[in-house]
């Protein structure tokens, strides 16, 4: 299972490379130009200097354009190697853009449902972690690894056609450096994530220990905390001493590694034997390029571990990608449960039959609950917390599906209703006010075409909100704050925001229990203004008095029949 997902992860990857780079033609040629031309001037320079060294050995003069076409190549090489770093960044976030723009696509699609049973921060992780993952896929990963091995290949084809003998220990060499180099970078890497793991808990500590000190002091728990501390301070140096550890011991026997195949090379190119001088021999030239190639033969082999890393840890964020990617944009549709018309008076507005719905398998908030609302008709919720008044709320909304039983709104199953239609038949009061960013007007609209300017300003009159931000500095394009408006005020810009549709259906979930007792009496009477016609279905103890109508009292687990 976990092979399958990654193999969709890829062919997800493979898509977008294709799609970025059909639609970024020159940007890929520049890629691929200065990979080709990095490699290529980097190989040159030694070959220049084999040439120049053997003259000079042969006692022949040394011409001044083959100093000038090595230190030209070394400038060229470090050069294209620069472009190409760029240009490798710019092609991922060419690739990161048009991922983020497949999950901002896939976002809109998915209805509240989906989303709302699911966790904001592993929601949030897919666009901004996982994608980061995918974008250091193309910076140090597959086009950096491709890279890296044909720079491997091409140094071992020119020693191979130098000193065969060489070439063949370095068949036996360069498997078990490359061994050591991925044993390396795994146990440093997972020193690395000890480490941020014994930070976490430090960090999380602290502001533990700061809410609670009266606790910690008045209990005698000090020594006990401290020890506590003191455990993941030193879990953090121990994972640190480890980086340091194989940081330090890398380099040096690589350096030695190095050392040792060059010294044998130059000594058997020495002997004397005429069958090891015909695998080792060469020219004083050749032994000086030899020497440079086997230096940089070590380099790539380096990177491509830490490539191998870098794509598996990409290949993890695509897979995450891929599962987002392939929910269900819709709930599945109910077999024999037909669309009805939303507008339709001979049906209930509200119709709950043998509800059973919990959060969880052990947990049942509702059961065999039952409820039936005529249009025009208020309704008031009670019942004690964890009675399932919320929740009926969220059931009514469609953003969870009921384990048993069946929910109807005009007639319809309310978990088919599509998101875009649910803010004409559906104005939501919350508690508090959630703002954002943008004008006043943007508020109320909350950027829908479907509000014009004047639909907006009906509604806040209605709401009775109008004439305040009438007074603001720039009505109602004023940009809107924290601050601008008291805690009444907000609550009565949400009641302008929940109308500004017209819904039918008005859901108020305990819009008063923040309010003194004279901005209570201006939101009731806004909510009055607001409930005229429509369907009211509210969450409180002190609206009922105010608006009227039936009042259901919930208990938890218990099934209540109008």
């Amino acid at each position: 299972m976990k092979r399958e997902h990654q193999n969709r992860a890829v062919n997800y990857g493979l898509r977008s490379i294709g799609a970025t780079m059909r639609h970024h033609l020159l940007l890929t040629l520049g890629v691929a130009l200065a990979i080709a031309g990095a490699v290529i001037t980097g190989l040159l320079p030694p070959l220049i200097l084999e040439k120049a060294v053997n003259l000079l050995s042969a006692g022949e003069m040394f011409p001044f354009s083959l100093a000038l076409a090595y230190f030209g190549l070394l400038f060229v090489a470090g050069l294209l190697e620069s472009c190409k770093q760029a240009l490798l960044t710019v092609f991922g976030q060419k690739i990161t853009r048009e991922l983020r723009h497949e999950l901002c696509q896939k976002l809109t699609l998915l209805p509240a449902g989906v989303l709302s049973m699911q966790d904001a921060g592993a929601v949030s992780s897919r666009f901004v972690s996982d994608v980061d993952t995918v974008e250091n896929l193309f910076d140090d990963g597959v086009v950096s690894m491709i890279a890296d091995l044909v720079q491997v290949v091409s140094i071992f084809v020119i020693l191979f056609s130098r000193n065969r003998g060489l070439s063949l220990l370095l068949l036996v060499v360069l498997p078990l450096v490359f061994w050591y180099t991925r044993h390396v970078q795994k146990r440093t890497l997972r020193a690395q994530v000890d480490n941020r793991r014994a930070l976490a808990n430090v960090t999380g500590l602290i502001p533990e220990t700061i809410r609670n000190i009266r606790t910690i002091h008045n209990s005698g728990s000090a020594s006990w905390m401290r020890t506590r501390y003191g455990r993941y301070v030193g879990d953090s140096y121990r994972a640190i001493e480890q980086t340091n550890f194989f940081d330090a011991i890398y380099s040096p026997i690589i350096l030695l590694t190095n050392a040792v195949v060059v010294g044998i090379v130059m000594l058997l190119s020495a002997s004397g034997n005429p069958e090891i001088q015909s695998f080792f021999g060469m020219q004083v030239g050749t032994a000086v390029a030899v020497i440079s190639y086997i230096s940089q033969i070590f380099t790539p082999l380096e990177n491509i571990g830490m490539e191998i890393q870098t794509i598996q840890s990409a290949l993890a964020g695509l897979t995450r990608i891929n599962e987002f990617l392939g929910q269900e944009e819709t709930w599945k549709k109910v077999p024999g449960t037909g669309r009805a018309a939303l507008s339709a008076t001979d049906v209930p507005a509200v119709a709950v039959q043998d509800v059973t719905f919990g959060y969880n398998s052990e947990e049942t908030v509702l059961r065999n609950f039952s409820l039936t609302v005529r249009p025009g008709e208020t309704v008031t919720l009670t019942g004690r917390t964890g009675a399932g008044k919320s929740t009926l709320f969220r059931l009514l909304l469609g953003l969870y599906r009921p384990d048993a039983g069946q929910i109807r709104i005009f007639g319809q199953e309310a978990a088919g209703i599509p998101d875009n239609e649910k803010r004409a038949l559906f104005g939501y009061v919350e508690q508090n006010f959630r703002m954002v960013p943008g004008t006043v007007l943007d508020q109320i609209t909350l950027f829908d075409d479907g509000i014009t300017r004047e639909m907006a300003e009906e509604a806040a009159k209605t709401a009775e909100l109008d004439a305040v931000i009438r007074q603001l500095p720039k009505g109602y394009d004023t940009p809107c704050r924290e601050g601008l408006f008291s805690q009444g005020q907000w609550q009565l810009l949400s009641i302008a925001r929940a109308i500004a549709a017209s819904p039918r259906i008005l859901l108020l979930d305990e819009i008063t229990a923040n309010l003194d007792a004279a901005t209570e009496e201006t939101v009731l009477k806004a909510i009055k203004n607001a409930a005229g016609g429509r369907t009211v279905l509210s969450i409180s103890h002190r609206l009922s008095a105010s608006l009227g109508g039936r009042q259901i009292a919930l208990a938890p687990e218990a099934g209540e029949s109008s």
